[in-house]
């Protein structure tokens, strides 16, 4: 029994990780001057958000893999990306 657990859980683990929306395909569809909600629709919800003085910085993925975008007035103004495929 505990390896059908196993085995269903690694399975659940790849498709999640098939599923990822951080590609280049969707790095493309990201412009400035989209707000925070068009991004979010895009990328689904970030791994954190940062804000300072008015501005957020927000990040989907982890420090290795990831796309960060700044956003003031909720509106994007810096798009990076790093390692994606």
């Amino acid at each position: 029994m505990r390896i059908q657990a196993l085995i269903a859980l690694l399975v659940a683990v790849f498709l999640l990780a098939a599923c990822s929306k951080l590609t280049m395909e969707n790095y493309g569809r990201l412009k400035m001057g989209q707000s925070y909600d068009e991004v979010v629709a895009i990328l689904g919800q970030p791994a954190r958000c940062d804000e300072l003085l008015g501005v957020r910085q927000c990040q989907w993925g982890d420090d290795t893999r990831n796309i960060k975008i700044g956003f003031a007035a909720n509106t994007a103004l810096t798009l990076a990306a790093t390692n994606l495929k």
